[in-house]
């Protein structure tokens, strides 16, 4: 009896090592077809996990009180398992150098604990040759068993999109590899057990590695052609948004949009190809290209701000300003890597300290991470201006006269970011000095 046979057959466990917003919803999938243990380093979380509550908002506190996963922070506990999957982040470092420090941690840490006979799949987005190069020898160091012989290797990159209700990891194709044909065989067979769009098997480990890399950088550098385009449009008093909406009417433009490109994938991946690129002697010129539009458009947002306030004769320092929204992406809580964080920072520069609010941000991480105290929304009065910076569910309700009720009556014109473009640009012609990419 092989693996995957032991896995279904309950006699052996998976385990899942990193509980945040790519492996918990992996290992509360698993739990509905085999046993899994689901480890994470941080006891805090586990124990919000272990009494139902499910602090991401991935899957839901319901989900999460009836879920069979073993959630604990006890590293020992991974010995029980033979089939294991690494979901840590993959960050970068403020050089934009890759910051291997959670992937390193976690194959030192499952080396501890690995038994023989098991199978380990990494899903953190890495260059081509981590897997192999960096987590083999760790794995292999730490645990005394011989890859290939003792244990085997995987790699099955995340396509899980964080607050996406559509795009699960039941309904997207999962792109899996092994190390040979019969580790392949069993990680495509494992998978298969959850994923019901079905699994690509990637001829080797590097290439599954370097296809997830270049998926957010194809992205990333759409949407930085969109940001460049927008600025470019403002020079020449064009509305982008209707710009796009027209061209979008032929069959082949690919539909992106402006924005704040954060988060953990599109804002990262591409410096991690560009990494091992440049460390091969290749200095990439469209990749980073792109990523210097992107990283710079928290300061275009901030310096448009200002020059609003100016033309509307309301004085720069000391502006009240609020900002709503302040993670990442809509609908989701995780404010890490966001890039409004980048808009508040440069309006400090102008003497300007914005109030944030943010319903759907996870609070207590905002304040840990920032030093930001959200405000509610119900204490957003008198403003001298308002930036829409976040598509959160909450704000797409909002009617003209809520955002009237934001601002200072004493202007006659009030000034209206609304970075995403959630509202009618027509119902805010008079009045208002609105603003979008």
């Amino acid at each position: 009896m092989g693996l995957y046979e032991k896995l279904v057959s309950g006699e052996e466990k998976l385990s899942l090592v990193g509980l945040g917003y790519v492996g918990m919803p992996i290992a509360v999938a698993f739990a509905r077809k085999i046993k899994v243990v689901g480890f994470d380093l941080n006891e805090q979380k586990i124990e919000l996990y272990q009494s139902g509550i499910d602090p991401t908002n991935e899957v839901g506190s319901e989900v999460i009180k009836n879920t069979a996963v073993e959630f604990t922070a006890d590293a020992a506990r991974l010995k029980e398992a033979r089939f294991h999957i690494v979901a840590v982040p993959t960050p970068v470092n403020d050089d934009h150098t890759p910051d291997l420090t959670p992937v390193e941690g976690a194959s030192r840490l499952l080396g501890q604990n690995l038994t023989r006979g098991s199978v380990v799949v990494f899903e953190s987005t890495v260059y081509p040759g981590v897997t192999e190069e960096i987590c083999v020898p760790i794995l292999e160091k730490e645990s005394g068993l011989k890859c290939g012989v003792d244990f085997k290797i995987g790699y099955s990159p995340e396509r899980i999109n964080p607050g996406d209700k559509v795009h699960r990891l039941e309904t997207i194709t999962k792109i899996v590899s092994g190390m040979d044909e019969e580790t392949l065989d069993t990680v495509a067979k494992v998978y298969e057990l959850v994923v019901e769009a079905g699994v690509y098997r990637a001829e080797s480990i590097k290439v599954a590695e370097a296809a997830k890399v270049i998926e957010n950088s194809q992205r990333d550098i759409n949407i930085a052609f969109m940001n460049e385009l927008s600025i470019i449009f403002h020079k020449m008093d064009i509305d982008t948004k209707a710009v796009l909406e027209a061209a979008g009417t032929k069959w082949n433009f690919l539909k992106f949009a402006p924005g704040l490109v954060g988060g953990h994938c599109i804002g990262v991946d591409p410096y991690y190809l560009t990494y091992k690129a440049d460390a091969l002697g290749y200095h990439s010129r469209i990749i980073l290209a792109g990523r210097r539009i992107n990283d710079d458009m928290g300061r275009y947002v901030a310096e448009s701000l200002v020059k609003n306030l100016i033309r509307t004769d309301i004085p720069v320092k000391r502006a009240r300003v609020a900002i709503l929204g302040f993670t990442f992406k809509e609908n989701c809580p995780d404010t890490r890597n966001t890039k409004v964080i980048d808009i508040y920072k440069e309006l400090g520069e102008y003497g300007i300290t914005p109030m944030v609010v943010d319903p759907a941000a996870d609070a207590e991480e905002a304040k840990r991470l920032y030093g930001i105290t959200f405000q509610h929304l119900k204490d957003v009065r008198d403003m001298d201006a308002v930036i829409v910076a976040v598509a959160h569910s909450e704000f797409l309700k909002l009617s003209r006269e809520d955002i009237a009720g934001f601002f200072n009556a004493k202007h006659e014109t009030k000034v209206l970011m609304d970075i995403k473009g959630l509202f009618d640009r027509n119902a805010y012609q008079e009045g208002y000095l609105y603003w979008r990419l």
